[in-house]
């Protein structure tokens, strides 16, 4: 198999503007130049990576595992650099998180991979907890840092922050919905829709809040606490949902599609971000980490 770097570049670059037109922009690269490279990824895979249509591509469901595999190539590689030129860092420390239960399963496992190739001498604990108590724990300086939705912090006056992540909410629906091939669908088109509820602690509300600001309240048919709960619903054509594209996968695990559709109106973002009680001095550790994390979003 002869697979490039630069090939799973382009492919990552088309994946994330979800067209060659956007990836070929995204790397400065001709369209065809990109589309060739994508050819030659399939062709040397076995894999159909992309579903095509008119306006663009999306993944199919062998092409989202290659997306995170790729990522961890290209991830590896630069950390290689590092390790090059610096030789294994001896730093030793101990560092103390915590996260909330989405940041866990949609965030912070890539980021701590990361970090302990480029630090294997620091001790790294975690402490999963809905968002007031992390945020308390926090400011009460039990913790060094908190990784957490930061667009709905309680405590800023004691709280400093740097985004990571902004991800922007979109219509989920079944293929079978008779609005799924409607480009720029207005949320007055789904108000009568059974919606699917998210009872998870950062996003709790997050789709009543939506609904209240336009004036469109939702008829919640189904409310559950796993995001995999709402997948399934939605990809069975029980109801339709907003959610963030953070925890956005096209297939369920039964293997149903669900579609992503931005609306007319502009959503909110979900602000996933690392943040520090304000005035606190950091220990070495603790740079190496935001550092490790500021460069993970770039």
């Amino acid at each position: 198999m002869n697979i490039t770097l630069r090939q799973l570049r382009y492919f990552i670059a088309v994946a994330e503007a979800r067209s060659v037109s956007g990836g070929s922009n995204a790397v400065g690269i001709s369209q065809s130049a990109v589309t060739d490279a994508i050819r030659t990824l399939e062709l040397e895979t076995g894999l159909t990576l992309f579903n095509r249509h008119a306006k663009g591509v999306s993944l199919t469901r062998e092409g989202s595992q290659f997306l995170r595999n790729a990522r961890a190539i290209l991830d590896s590689v630069n950390n290689l650099a590092v390790g090059v030129a610096q030789g294994e860092d001896q730093t030793e420390g101990r560092i103390r998180i915590g996260a909330t239960p989405l940041v866990t399963g949609y965030f912070f496992a890539d980021l701590l991979s990361q970090f302990r190739r480029l630090y294997p001498r620091i001790e790294v604990s975690l402490v999963e907890d809905k968002r007031p108590y992390i945020e308390h724990m926090l400011v009460g300086g039990e913790l060094d840092l908190a990784l957490l939705n930061v667009s709905t912090l309680e405590q800023r006056s004691a709280i400093d922050f740097e985004v990571l992540l902004r991800s922007e909410c979109r219509a989920w629906l079944a293929p079978s919905h008779p609005l799924a091939q409607v480009d720029g669908l207005s949320l007055a088109q789904l108000e009568n829709d059974p919606v699917v509820m998210l009872s998870l602690d950062e996003l709790e509300g997050l789709i009543e809040g939506i609904w209240a600001h336009f004036d469109h309240p939702p008829r919640v048919a189904y409310r559950t606490t796993s995001v995999e709960g709402v997948r399934s619903l939605v990809g069975t054509g029980a109801g339709i949902t907003l959610m963030p594209d953070l925890v956005y996968r096209p297939w369920t695990l039964e293997g149903d599609r669900i579609l992503a559709k931005r609306t007319r109106e502009s959503l909110p973002t979900v602000d996933i971000g690392i943040g520090w009680r304000r005035l606190s001095r950091h220990s070495g550790p603790v740079k190496l980490f935001l550092e490790t994390a500021q460069n993970h979003r770039r």
